[in-house]
């Protein structure tokens, strides 16, 4: 028997990118780390990416999606594991808001993830290599 893969939380930014082409280089790496999380299903994602996802595909990228299309992609994305938080949710992120120094909103994502039960959160807004709440951020436009 194998053990269930790791699962991965992705926060908006990285979603963004993988459906802007103007992104460029950005775009090439968000859109194989998505591929990837497809073919292996382990892809997470929280309430809060899908609306940041959203707002920020269908109104602030340069080649804006339609609201249609961009219904569309949060309803593909679904398939994935999400988290929907309660109010102890926002009260653990404030305790990893004090404990890392992060903003609130951070914070919550970190939050999320751990309590998805995933090991990776890809972001570029943490510091690649940290680890918080035992969640490894990776930045997935870091230079190696």
């Amino acid at each position: 028997m194998s053990a269930d893969p790791a699962r991965e939380f992705v926060d908006a930014n990285v979603l963004v990118y993988a459906f802007d082409p103007s992104a460029g280089g950005k775009h090439v790496a968000a859109a194989r780390l998505l591929d990837r999380l497809w073919q292996t299903g382990t892809g997470c994602l929280s309430v809060q990416v899908l609306q940041e996802f959203f707002v920020t595909v269908t109104r602030k990228v340069p080649r804006p999606l339609t609201l249609d299309e961009g219904s569309d992609r949060v309803r593909e994305l679904t398939a994935w594991k999400v988290f929907a938080p309660t109010a102890n949710d926002v009260l653990g992120a404030i305790a990893v808001q004090r404990q890392a120094q992060i903003s609130f909103w951070d914070a919550m994502i970190v939050h999320a993830a751990a309590e998805s039960g995933c090991d990776t959160l890809w972001t570029e807004d943490l510091s690649d290599g940290q680890e918080l709440r035992s969640v490894r951020i990776r930045d997935p436009f870091a230079t190696a």
